[in-house]
């Protein structure tokens, strides 16, 4: 297999975080990089719609903009994620299709998913991969509990699938920034939530530390792409300006967040 890079753990805002994302995608396509393994984290918390979402319709927009919490649109698809700045790790795969053995999207999601069920293994946590339906992404699940939420991107051979590890999971925080349309009240999504959504905390009554996170999902990835991730690296020159160049014309742009629309990508 293609060598990988694994990027260190680091913490950036909603715009930068995706901008990143996206030019290690620009970067492996055009054959500048290798398959790539990135975790990060959010500052502020932030809530990040799917690519053909309305906003109006995801978001309450103005508990958002009072709070300081960003909004950004992603580049993947799936329904609005919130990002809490402390409970959560986000993780981001960048890979060539073919490194993967596989152009199934569902496969492929399941062949990245493991890393995050290996992951969950090692804290003590005993999830699996749930595929999901037409309505819903595939995730991975304790006793059909979301731990893990992915959205995938393919663009010339190249795959993106990025999403979500809970460490802990506030819903009336996360459900003061998500819309549920069929909702006639915070608690009675709140209510159904608990039976859909689950953390590390949760499901061990107990605090996981960062570092234990972080060193249980290296070794998931490991063990489930078959790769060595001993050694920590780096941007490169390319991505570092391709990041700010996307950050400032893209994700901090209203025309993207707002409408999708944009000539890059």
């Amino acid at each position: 297999m293609t060598p990988w890079r694994l990027l260190k753990l680091d913490t950036n805002d909603a715009s930068a975080n995706m901008a990143i994302d996206e030019a290690i995608m620009r970067a492996r396509i055009r054959g500048l990089v290798p398959n790539t393994l990135r975790f990060y984290r959010w500052n502020p918390s932030a809530v990040s719609i799917g690519r053909f979402q309305k906003i109006s319709n995801e978001v309450h927009v103005d508990n958002c903009k009072e709070r300081g919490v960003d909004i950004v649109r992603r580049i993947t698809g799936g329904g609005a994620v919130y990002h809490d700045s402390k409970d959560e790790i986000t993780y981001s795969v960048i890979v060539e299709k073919e490194d993967l053995g596989t152009r199934d999207v569902v496969v492929a999601y399941t062949t990245i998913s493991n890393g995050l069920i290996e992951a969950a293994k090692t804290l003590g946590v005993d999830a699996n991969f749930d595929p999901g339906d037409p309505r819903n992404c595939p995730s991975v699940a304790v006793e059909k509990r979301k731990i893990s939420g992915s959205a995938q991107f393919n663009k010339g051979g190249v795959l993106l699938q990025h999403g979500t590890f809970l460490l802990d999971v506030d819903l009336t925080k996360m459900f003061t920034f998500l819309k549920v349309p069929w909702a006639k009240s915070t608690s009675e999504v709140i209510c159904v939530a608990k039976e859909r959504i689950t953390s590390v905390k949760q499901e061990l009554a107990s605090d996981v530390s960062l570092e234990e996170a972080h060193r249980s999902l290296i070794t998931g990835f490991q063990k489930a792409l078959a790769v060595d991730f001993s050694d920590e690296r780096s941007l490169t020159t390319y991505e570092r300006e391709l990041i700010q160049t996307l950050k400032r014309e893209k994700y901090e742009t209203k025309k993207w967040n707002l409408t999708g629309k944009t000539p890059l990508f």
